[in-house]
């Protein structure tokens, strides 16, 4: 492990402003990754970017065009991804770095595109500019975890969402409103809707609660596009009779009968560009993508109450023994109102964690 000296607590410094630029852009960059840019000079910033949408400039170029011609001379760059070495719609970074006069590249992750994967040492090397990577690992690789999944797997990264009584359940008596959750952990989940690009719910989902999944949230970015909604399906759909089929955002809605989870999930990331999905429905459907390893993400509500009834929260057939149960790994557990959210990465480093 390199050892921590000023200059790397430097590096890291500049890194994680670099990280807040890129959380700006979480949810808006399909097929794209989130990316985020600083540009220092003798430890002074002069400027700050972010990769907004597919088609505009990446983070680097971002922060460039706020600086005059050679301004950036002699300087470093931060940034969360390693920079791109091809000519897409908007030409490579490398180029850009190296015409502004950088000295020094310093990035957190690998570019997990194979077009692009340690492509930018060589070229950057080439052009006698200083190249640190690795630095804030860990924080950038999560960052753009559904991209890397696309690129390695050729299916989006799942976010399954449950809100559930203390005792598991997750209906509430006949008569009373759908939510078991308070309003603060609806927002929350608002604010959730908005990192993805796709949600995916049920046809026993829709049938029973005709949900909206909409956006409602003023905190989200007037530039979030309303994600994908999903239905999958075994029975018969009518579709003029749901919201998702009628609404304004009906273009957005997409019906799959009697589809494989996995097709589904590759079929949405190489046609629609979708690189991280929420899943949002009943015990069935989640423990139907539990049971074949399509999970990688939890967010669990609890709410304080005790339901009882048949309806648990996951289905599936689920597991025998406790040593083949799945295990999450950074795990945050936080109150929202009176509910506890509890959010954790499924720990795929297991025996007998399904993988796909």
């Amino acid at each position: 492990m390199e050892k921590l000296t000023m200059n790397t607590s430097e590096d890291e410094k500049w890194l994680r402003i670099a990280l807040g630029e890129a959380a700006k852009g979480i949810g808006l960059t399909l097929p794209n990754p989130p990316v985020g840019a600083v540009i220092v000079k003798d430890g002074v910033e002069l400027a700050r970017g972010w990769h907004r949408k597919w088609g505009t400039d990446h983070a680097e170029k971002d922060a460039l065009s706020r600086l005059k011609p050679r301004e950036a001379a002699g300087a470093t760059a931060y940034v969360t991804l390693e920079p791109c070495s091809t000519h897409g719609r908007t030409g490579a970074c490398v180029e850009a770095l190296i015409e502004a006069g950088i000295v020094k590249v310093v990035y957190g992750s690998r570019d997990p595109n194979p077009v692009h994967a340690g492509r930018a040492d060589p070229i950057l090397a080439g052009a006698g500019i200083e190249i640190r990577s690795g630095v804030c690992k860990e924080e950038c690789d999560h960052l753009i975890r559904g991209f890397t999944m696309v690129q390695n797997e050729g299916r989006p990264w799942v976010i399954a969402k449950t809100a559930m009584s203390l005792d598991g359940q997750i209906t509430r008596p006949a008569g009373e409103k759908q939510w078991l959750t308070g309003l603060e952990a609806r927002e929350q989940v608002q604010i959730l809707r908005g990192e993805v690009d796709a949600i995916v719910t049920s046809g026993e989902t829709l049938r029973q609660d005709d949900p909206a999944l909409t956006i409602r949230s003023d905190k989200i970015s007037s530039e979030k596009v309303q994600p994908w909604r999903v239905v999958l399906t075994r029975g018969e759909i009518e579709c003029r009779n749901y919201q998702l089929f009628t609404d304004d955002h009906r273009d957005r809605s997409l019906l799959f009968r009697n589809k494989s989870l996995y097709d589904v999930l590759r079929r949405l990331a190489g046609e629609k560009g979708v690189t991280t999905v929420l899943l949002e429905a009943g015990g069935e459907l989640l423990g139907s993508f539990s049971d074949e390893g399509l999970i990688d993400e939890w967010v669990v509500y609890l709410a304080p109450m005790v339901v009882g009834g048949p309806k648990a929260a996951l289905g599936g057939q689920g597991t025998a023994i406790l040593e083949e149960r799945i295990s999450l790994k950074d795990i945050t557990i936080q109150q929202v109102g009176k509910d506890i959210c509890a959010r954790g990465i499924v720990d795929r480093t297991g025996p007998d964690v399904p993988q796909r």
